[in-house]
């Protein structure tokens, strides 16, 4: 060994999304060394059933830290701390953390109720009606996303389930209790998904019982959670011999309370030193759904978008967290009602291209070097709300709009269409930046991560279509370096997140919005936008 391959420690970020568990190997200076993926079960079935495994997700996890350590060459005894982060997913878990059914009573190993699950709806709807002071901290209704939506969902059709259930955890706890022990709740996920009142450092019993939860109160909240600690906190004594073994690491290498994915993209891209901090800085994460971050120094509330928040993401910041359920997904989903999509993709594929990247290629030749790509859409609007709005208008009814479109069936069309459901990602974003700067959360950059926001194209058309700086982090996986850091933290390798956030990340590119014609043309575009948008808000229910 070399000796900065024996004296120098590292650390691990894991990001549990939706489709995959992945981790990667970090320097203490946020260098990637090495990723490794393992892809995990999603079932879906009908009445918006959305589940997976939490067996599946942690084997998925072992495989890719195993597989990250190995890519990047380091030893495990160099590694010195670990983060997670996952989706807000609800994890069911019976006697000695036995998996317990949230369907299917047949199909016990399907004990997770996917973030996008909207099975609890009609919950959801009944909660809002009801009305209490905790809505004032989701932006005024609660989502069909969140989890006491789905505890009231359990208690009313899976009653065996609820009762026999000894822990109902978020994704990124239930990983970080399977590696450590340590039933820690973290302050991110049950604040922002379990009404946890994070300012107040308490849940308020008076909810649980309005809603029809009364159980958990009268238990103290046993079963959801009785201590709650700041994401970096070093949980229990770190790795179980289990885990390490599992994971091919070290037992007790320190592991930190986690976060949901959206907000570790926050941590490992909005405090880059000098750029004006987290409050000056909006998170856009851009993957199957869209998540906005935006951080204060005081309380905002801002009708539609989740939160205020305390300490949910930045210790000692308010978070206002917005976003769309469907973003990429929506992309994928609009283009495949395209006649040419077959072809498309059959084009894509013998190139070693996704369909996306092939379409954003097919642009920049039509383009021939102009900058002004949105006039590919060529009169083609569309509003991507397939899964509804999360944000500013928190309407989980609302269905997507597509409009403008012809007798034509070739690629010039399909690139239209692509063109234009980017246009309606940004317009969504730029509507949920007006309406938190209106309510005094004003900010002057959009960091962007995520997979489907990578291409420079994309980039461009978001600056665009916001009228925002878009500015792009260094690493290439922001997400996984936002749980490394909290593993630095951890670890005592930094005093806090504020100053791993410094250190650990830093941007390489920005893209400014585009003035004249092309600011004039989105102009008309996102008024457009606005109207069909509202046309099919109106027109939902008839």
């Amino acid at each position: 060994m070399t000796e900065r391959e024996t004296n120098t420690r590292y650390l691990i970020g894991i990001d549990v999304g939706t489709g995959s568990a992945r981790a990667g190997v970090f320097t203490l200076d946020g260098a990637l060394l090495g990723t490794d993926k393992c892809d995990i079960q999603i079932f879906k079935s009908a009445g918006n059933h959305v589940e997976q495994s939490s067996t599946d997700i942690w084997n998925a996890v072992c495989t890719a830290v195993r597989g990250a350590v190995s890519a990047s060459g380091v030893n495990p005894e160099q590694i010195a701390g670990i983060g997670v982060d996952a989706t807000c997913s609800l994890v069911v878990l019976g006697k000695n953390g036995e998996p317990l059914p949230v369907g299917d009573p047949e199909l016990p190993e399907r004990n997770i109720m996917v973030w996008m699950d909207h099975r609890a709806l009609a919950q959801a709807e009944r909660i809002n009606r009801m009305g209490h002071r905790v809505l004032d901290y989701v932006g005024g209704r609660i989502s069909p996303e969140m989890e006491t939506p789905k505890l009231l969902w359990l208690k009313e059709h899976r009653p065996e389930t609820f009762a026999a259930a000894w822990q109902f955890m978020d994704l990124t706890d239930f990983l970080t209790w399977r590696a450590t022990g340590d039933l820690s709740r973290s302050v991110c996920t049950v604040t922002c998904k379990w009404t946890y009142m994070a300012h107040e450092d308490a849940w308020d019993k008076s909810y649980f019982e309005a809603i029809g939860l009364k159980e958990l109160s009268e238990e103290e909240f046993a079963r959801i959670g009785t201590k709650v600690v700041p994401a970096g906190t070093a949980l229990g004594n770190g790795l179980t011999a289990e885990a390490a073994e599992q994971m091919g690491l070290c037992a007790g290498t320190p592991m930190a309370t986690g976060l949901i994915d959206a907000h570790a993209g926050g941590i490992g891209s909005v405090g880059v030193e000098g750029s004006g901090g987290a409050t000056t800085n909006l998170a856009y994460v851009f993957g199957t759904s869209s998540c906005t971050m935006t951080s204060t120094e005081e309380p905002v509330f801002v009708p539609g978008v989740w939160g205020p928040y305390y300490s949910a993401m930045v210790p000692g910041l308010w978070l206002n967290e917005g976003g769309q359920s469907a973003a990429g997904a929506a992309i994928d989903t609009l283009l495949t009602f395209h006649p040419y999509v077959g072809e498309a993709r059959k084009a894509a594929d013998e190139v070693g291209m996704s369909l996306n990247e092939w379409l954003v290629q097919q642009a920049e030749v039509l383009l021939e070097k102009d900058s002004h790509a949105a006039k590919l859409a060529k009169g083609v609007h569309v509003v991507p709300e397939f899964l509804g709005n999360r944000a500013p208008y928190a309407d989980p009814h609302t269905r997507a709009v597509i409009s403008g479109l012809g007798m034509e069936n070739g690629l010039e069309s399909l690139v239209s269409l692509y063109v234009a459901g980017i246009c309606g990602i940004g317009y969504g974003l730029r509507q949920i930046i007006e309406a938190q700067d209106k309510a005094g959360a004003s900010i002057d950059r959009i960091v962007i991560s995520g997979g489907a926001g990578r291409s420079p194209f994309i980039r461009q058309l978001l600056a665009d279509t916001t009228g925002k700086i878009v500015a792009a982090p260094q690493t290439s996986e922001p997400v996984l370096l936002g749980s490394a850091i909290l593993g630095s933290v951890a670890a005592d390798l930094y005093p806090d997140i504020h100053a791993a956030m410094a250190e650990m990340s830093r941007f390489s590119e920005a893209f400014y919005p585009q003035n004249g014609d092309v600011q004039k043309h989105h102009q008309v575009r996102f008024e457009t936008f606005s109207q069909l948008q509202n046309v099919a808000r109106n027109a939902v229910n008839h």
